[in-house]
């Protein structure tokens, strides 16, 4: 008889090829994910099939990861105007705690590493709506999630090419004193469980928030 699945090894084995891969990036090959984990690559294929398959999970384990950290820092704080909310997730993310998720992100920029996530670039934006608009909501303006992520990452996008933390952090401070006082838009709010247009185009270069 073969073995059977044993799902607490499997997710032990997950969580350690995630730790390596956010501090080392993706490999190329299962060899540094084995040798992080303690085993075999053959061990790895049993648990997980394919490279690809593992490599999959690993970025799925990964942004949950993020997603229930940075998610956590963009909700409504009692006494907190939510500027300074989203100035206090910007520090986080662009900070230690979340350079590794862009940087891991990042590598879905590269058409072979876009077939692991050939969804990703629209996931990467689409997450990230409804957190905004519920903690936006608390200044009366959900309608603005849109250019707020849209800043966001397009000053990623700067200090992704340039490394000039203070002035890309300069320049949200100046965008979210600005964010009350912004025009309303025009027609219905869109809310995020319906479909929007893709966060990013074929040319974008920014690490994916």
């Amino acid at each position: 008889m073969g073995r059977r699945p044993q799902p607490r090894i499997k997710e032990r084995l997950l969580d350690a090829c995630t730790d390596h891969a956010l501090a080392h990036g993706l490999p190329d090959r299962l060899g540094p994910l084995a040798a992080a984990t303690g085993t075999s690559a053959r061990m790895l294929i049993y648990h997980f099939g394919t490279r690809d398959a593992l490599l999959r999970a690993v970025l799925g384990r990964a942004r949950q990861r993020q997603l229930d950290a940075f998610g956590e820092l963009l909700r409504v704080r009692p006494g907190e105007p939510y500027p300074a909310t989203l100035h206090r997730a910007w520090t986080s993310i662009t900070g230690p705690d979340g350079r590794p998720y862009l940087r891991m992100f990042g590598q879905l920029r590269e058409s072979a590493e876009q077939q692991l996530w050939p969804d990703f670039r629209r996931t990467a934006t689409t997450d990230w709506l409804g957190p905004l608009e519920d903690g936006l909501r608390s200044i009366g303006r959900p309608d603005l999630a849109t250019l707020v992520l849209a800043v966001i990452r397009g000053l990623l996008m700067d200090l992704d090419a340039t490394g000039d933390t203070a002035r890309t952090d300069r320049a949200l401070r100046d965008f979210l004193g600005t964010v009350e006082h912004l025009p309303s838009g025009h027609g219905p709010t869109v809310h995020h469980s319906q479909e929007r247009v893709s966060g990013t185009t074929g040319t974008d270069t920014a690490p994916q928030a």
